[in-house]
């Protein structure tokens, strides 16, 4: 992959050009062609892509299709344009727990768990730890997992009614990315300070559920400077019933997102060779907790990626109005200032995230990225504070701005045309400990 592309040297002129869509331009960014794209996503027939059934695959392979007929590279080691990987469902089923010789109820007893067997005795390993008098249970929860090994945490019967909560979230399945380096976590709710003895059985259910990201490449004149565009294709499928609807089509989230990053797709590789290398993903699983991108994370090098545009629900206009459209994480890289600079003179603008509140820079498919590194920005345009479709059966195409999103799609190819000719590279990103 890698390679360089020609520099885009877009006078003010041209930029006013390529965001009104004059017909007849290369690589023009086609608003009857995102129509087509996002109709197709947010479709009943879709089912809301949920990626964990046949419909999030068939989501995937429309988007792979979008690729081929784009023309795009595949990413070595892949099949075809798609990047598969499994997800492992781990379902507790049994936990039977005996503390200094007493066995405890099933109601005092929660476990995390990641084998399908586990037999511990005093000696055989795990860690066992007393939550403190002050710590609360979930200040221990947390504490022990980052220890990343087998465990045994004592909680105090003070805390009963947070127990019964951690243990209600616990009895589902979790989802495993890498079975062998899964932990187990078994939490007794006693009021035993002293742990001179212990037995602990449990079994689980474990299934293996297959997922697959969609990537494409156009390939740059510079082998190891990637720019990297993303959003997330699947959305939350077949929800409770609305007025007789249950299908949450997920229009603006993602599909937009997605529909631009086809879009974008088709726009760079008909201008021709970029001088860095550009990479187009569709992520699986962003809804289920960002599985499709942490995985793709560990697909590339960090020090490679020199800024990931993750395209996050831009089918409303932003608060500030249409044409413009907000970027999260703004004061952790000059990611932002550049696009700024990029689209000065336009009908178009990017600003801060106006909701920080809301934590968005840690909630979408970049901050895996970031964490590693890279300048990865979500953008966004949808005021999310007030927005009455998100996670909904109505957020349908028909509640969307199609001339909006397809602005803005133009103005994100515009923002990033200084990245992808070398001109401009934004700061790396260092996080801070405590949000790792």
């Amino acid at each position: 992959m890698g390679v360089r592309m020609k520099r885009l040297m877009i006078g003010a002129g041209l930029l006013v050009a390529v965001l009104a869509g004059c017909s007849g331009q290369k690589g023009e960014i086609d608003q009857d062609r995102v129509t087509r794209v996002i109709t197709a996503l947010a479709s009943d027939d879709m089912r809301g892509r949920d990626s964990f059934t046949p419909d999030g695959m068939r989501a995937a392979e429309f988007v792979a299709s979008e690729f081929e007929d784009a023309g795009l590279e595949r990413m070595d080691g892949l099949d075809g344009y798609l990047q598969r990987f499994s997800l492992w469902s781990v379902a507790p089923e049994s936990v039977r727990v005996t503390l200094n010789g007493v066995a405890y109820p099933a109601e005092q007893v929660a476990a995390s768990l990641g084998t399908e067997v586990i037999h511990w005795t005093l000696g055989a390993g795990p860690l066992v730890t007393v939550a403190g008098e002050d710590e609360s249970l979930f200040q221990a929860f947390r504490r022990v997992r980052s220890e990343e090994s087998d465990g045994i945490l004592i909680v105090p019967t003070a805390q009963t009614e947070m127990f019964q909560r951690l243990r209600g979230y616990l009895s589902r399945p979790g989802r495993i990315t890498d079975l062998a380096a899964a932990t187990n976590l078994v939490v007794v709710l006693s009021d035993v300070v002293e742990v001179r003895d212990f037995t602990i059985d449990a079994t689980a259910v474990v299934s293996e559920t297959p997922l697959v990201n969609v990537v494409g490449v156009v390939p740059g004149r510079r082998t190891d400077e990637q720019v990297l565009f993303g959003a997330h294709y699947d959305h939350i499928g077949i929800v409770a019933p609305v007025d007789g609807d249950s299908i949450a089509n997920g229009a603006n989230d993602d599909a937009s997102g997605t529909a631009a990053v086809v879009e974008l797709a088709r726009h760079f590789r008909a201008m021709g060779t970029p001088e860095r290398t550009l990479l187009f993903v569709a992520f699986a699983a962003e809804e289920s907790g960002g599985f499709g991108s942490s995985h793709f994370a560990e697909s590339i090098v960090p020090d490679q990626v020199v800024a990931m545009f993750n395209i996050e629900m831009i089918g409303k206009p932003a608060v500030e109005g249409p044409n413009t459209a907000w970027i999260t994480g703004f004061d952790r890289s000059d990611f932002g200032p550049i696009l700024q600079n990029a689209v000065e003179g336009t009908e178009y603008s990017f600003y801060p995230d106006p909701y920080p509140d809301q934590n968005l820079f840690f909630r979408s498919d970049n901050a895996v990225f970031a964490q590693k590194g890279i300048p990865a920005h979500s953008i966004s345009t949808t005021p999310i504070d007030v927005d009455q479709d998100y996670h909904a059966v109505t957020d349908e195409v028909g509640t969307l701005d199609l001339e909006h999103l397809t602005s803005t799609i133009r103005a994100i190819a515009t923002g990033a045309s200084p990245i992808i000719s070398g001109d401009a590279t934004p700061t790396r990103i260092v996080m801070e400990a405590e949000q790792r």
